[in-house]
């Protein structure tokens, strides 16, 4: 599959094209000789065709952006059934990314009020451009924001007033062994979370309880062995309520969502 995949790309047709092809010109055939080779070496299919497909989108990530998987497109479409007949929620996307959450929901409920949180300097740039390009089809615009998902100060202006606050956040334990694709190709910021995994979720918590209204829903993705150590934490919070944990689609613990408590004091 990724060789076709890689073919068509360099032939600028579908897949389902070659299928129609009777010859390929030479220079085509060098293009696509040089891919292989990469391909073999390890190098992401998502890096050489410059395109991932999420969703219902496609979008451009390269060298120094997390490449977004299959997996996060459940904790999206659950972020958009809790959307689901409201005018005008405001929802954040911490860590985004490529930005695939935060433009997927953008694309499926246009009235929503989107805002893309990134660190790192060189993952950001993907996030515009994507962001940009989606504009440019027609979407609804989704705000991008330099931050920390961490930073006590984040987004202050949208204390108490977001009604989901979702991420896919780094979660990798320190002494995982990861693939080479992952390894060698995404950046280490939207990788490694500490010795389990969950220092970077543990002061994201307090940041989205301070983002969410009372009612107000949290989603967060994270490893299959995290499936008990994360609710854990949630609930160890205190300021989450109805902390459930949801198994992807091959039956893997993989992300957790809460309620956002009432203030208390």
């Amino acid at each position: 599959m990724d060789a076709e995949l890689l073919l068509a790309t360099v032939l600028g047709v579908s897949r389902g094209r070659l299928l129609t092809l009777i010859d390929v010109p030479d220079d085509v055939s060098v293009r696509f000789a040089t891919l292989l080779d990469q391909r073999a070496d390890r190098v992401p299919l998502q890096h050489l065709t410059g395109r991932a497909p999420f969703r219902f989108l496609e979008l451009a990530v390269g060298p120094g952006v997390f490449v977004p998987r299959p997996e996060t497109e459940q904790l999206t479409g659950w972020a958009l059934e809790r959307l689901a007949g409201l005018d005008g929620p405001i929802v954040v996307d911490l860590g985004s990314g490529s930005g695939a959450i935060a433009l997927s929901i953008a694309h499926e409920h246009p009235g929503a009020r989107v805002t893309a949180v990134e660190r790192d300097r060189g993952a950001i740039e993907w996030t515009r451009h994507n962001a940009l390009s989606r504009v440019a089809a027609g979407d609804t615009p989704v705000g991008v924001v330099e931050g920390d998902m961490t930073d006590p100060a984040l987004l202050s202006e949208l204390d108490g007033r977001v009604t989901v606050v979702v991420s896919n956040p780094p979660y990798v334990p320190d002494d995982a062994v990861l693939p080479r694709e992952v390894a060698d190709h995404d950046p280490p910021l939207a990788l490694w979370g500490g010795p389990d995994g969950l220092d970077v979720v543990r002061g994201m918590l307090t940041v989205a309880a301070r983002l969410l209204h009372p009612g107000g829903w949290l989603g967060i993705e994270h490893a299959d062995q995290q499936g008990g150590s994360l609710p854990a934490l949630v609930r160890a919070h205190g300021a989450f309520a109805d902390v459930e944990d949801h198994p992807d689609l091959a039956g893997r613990p993989r992300f957790t969502t809460a309620r956002r408590r009432p203030a208390t004091g």
